[in-house]
Parts: structure tokens; sequence; C-alpha cells
């Protein structure tokens, strides 16, 4: 209801707004911080003895990139989405191919470390990884494409967008459902089928997440109040980022628990095809994320994805 930037800002008063108290700012600080937290967490992992010389590390890294990226590219999204209309599409399209590609990060470890026993070497696990770049081009293009009806059809806009994130999210992490399910109950000793507690803090927030970004709550209940501190967008990210580190901990914990067992099941890790992978779908994101973008430039001025919505109108007309 307020708080709202200076439409068609300049890329400095962006920056300078992320100090000056907005209904964007603890947006921007809860993405800028952790992405420092997860960098450092990267480095100190990174430069362990024998992290580089052991191919068991390497879907570890693969996870820490985007894990690092997309809360960097959410933080740019939301400093510099009051250029312009066009720019605001622009940078939210950067942001969900960013997080697209973490889904994609996340199946690397999952693939490598996480899988259930009866999984091992089973079509399933073999198109694991590459099921899992598949689903990066669908959340790219459905959350872009999600921004086209906005205005028109914020319903539509919001189950697409959703869904784009949703299914990824419950692919990644069928391994662990699986788990938990053999677990379920504690009748029986899950040995290496066990999910440690950081798993369970993971799903937990990753649902918790779901949960705000859907419901809009609590600003629904009492519009106006949580403008600046508390409405459901800051929460959500910061129940994402926890989620996160919740997630590298169990990931980390996997490694450690399950390793001399999984040195028995001779799984391939080559990091030539794990490059190879990561490679390609950075490039077909790059090409979605520029078919979108290359859309906006083609659209007439007087479009109504170009001339922002009703809230952003009545800025201008106070401002005028």
């Amino acid at each position: 209801m307020s708080g709202y930037r200076r439409p068609s800002s300049s890329a400095l008063d962006c920056v300078l707004s992320s100090f000056q108290m907005t209904n964007e700012t603890v947006n921007i600080w809860t993405h800028f911080l952790p992405t420092w937290y997860f960098l450092w967490r990267l480095l100190a992992l990174a430069g362990g003895p024998g992290f580089w010389s052991e191919p068991y590390h390497w879907p570890l890294l693969i996870f820490l990139l985007p894990a690092c990226l997309y809360p960097f590219a959410s933080c740019c999204a939301h400093t510099f989405s009051s250029m312009s209309p066009r720019a605001r599409h622009i940078c939210y399209f950067l942001d969900y191919g960013a997080l697209s590609l973490y889904s994609l990060g996340c199946a690397f470890p999952y693939a490598a470390y996480s899988m259930p026993a009866s999984w091992l070497h089973s079509r399933l696990h073999q198109l694991f990884v590459p099921a899992a770049a598949l689903n990066s081009f669908l959340c790219t293009g459905l959350s872009c494409y999600s921004r086209f009806p906005e205005l028109e059809s914020p319903g539509l806009s919001k189950i697409l967008r959703t869904a784009a994130f949703a299914y990824p999210f419950l692919f990644d992490n069928l391994p662990l459902f699986y788990r938990l399910g053999l677990c379920w109950g504690g009748g029986q000793t899950c040995g290496q089928e066990a999910l440690s507690a950081s798993h369970c803090y993971h799903l937990f927030c990753a649902l918790l997440t779901g949960f705000l970004f859907a419901s809009h709550l609590p600003e629904r209940l009492a519009p106006g109040r949580f403008d600046y501190i508390g409405h459901s967008h800051q929460l959500f990210h910061i129940c994402a980022v926890l989620g996160t580190h919740f997630q590298l901990e169990a990931v980390l914990a996997d490694m450690g628990s399950r390793r001399a067992w999984l040195a028995t099941q001779e799984l391939p890790l080559g990091l030539t095809g794990t490059v190879a992978t990561l490679s390609l779908v950075v490039a077909g994101n790059l090409l979605i994320i520029g078919a979108f973008t290359a859309s906006l430039f083609r659209a007439p001025k007087m479009c109504p994805l170009l001339q922002g919505g009703p809230l952003e109108a009545g800025s201008k007309a106070k401002l005028q």
C-alpha cells in the first residue's frame, strides 16, 4: 500500500534506495547478506584438503555455485526493478533463471549422495540429472511467461509461477520423500536411508516458503501494516535462505554418513559430463530469457505489460 520507490529511477537511485526505508529494502538485504554467507561456505569447503582432487566433492561444488547465485540475482532484481517496467521484467527474468539453475544444482548432490539404495543404477537414477536439466528449462520458461498475464489475470499468473517452482522442488526431493516414507514411524532400522534432522528442517522451510509465497500472509489480514517490515515476501526470502542453509547441512551429512557405503557402489562421477550439463543448461536458460526479453522490446509502448500496475500509476500521479 505504501513505501514504493520513484518510478523510472536511475541505477544509482536504485542502489541508494537500498539504504533508505522502502518496501523493498528488507527484500534486498535478506538476500544480499546470505549471498556472502554462501560464498564464504563455498570458499571454506573448497579450500579444504583434497577438495579439488577428489571427484566425490564435485557435486557439492555444483550445488554451491547456484546457491550463491540465486540470492544475488534476487537482490539485484529487487534493487533495480524500479528503473522502468521493461527493466523490472528483465530483472525478474534473470532472477527466475537463477532459481531454475539452483533447482538443477540441487539434483547433482541428491543423485550423488542421497539416492535410496534401491534406486542406485536404476533408470530413474540415470535420468535424474538430465530430467532436472529439462525441468530447469520448464521452470524458466513458465515463470518468465507468467509475467505477461500478470495485470489482466493475476490469479493465472500466480498459479503459473507457483507451479513453475513447485514442480522442480517436488522432483528434486523425490529421493528424500522416498527415504522419509521408508523410515516413517521408526518401525525398522533405516540404515543408509535415515534422514538427518537437517533434511527435515530443509523440507519444513521449503514448505513454509511456498505457503508464504502463495498466501500473502500476514499483509492480506492487515493491509498497509506490514508494508515496510514483516510482509510475506520478506518472510519468504528468510525461509528460502534458511532452507538452503539446512539443505547444505543435509547434503554434508549424507556425504559423510554414506561415503563408505557409496564407495562400494561404483557410482560414476565425471567432472566433464557434470560441467557440460551445467554449461548447456546455463546457455539454454539464457536463450529462453533472451527470447522473452526480445518480446518485451518488440511490444508497443502502450502495451499494458509496459505500463506498470495501478500502484505504480498512482505513485506517478502522486509524484507529479
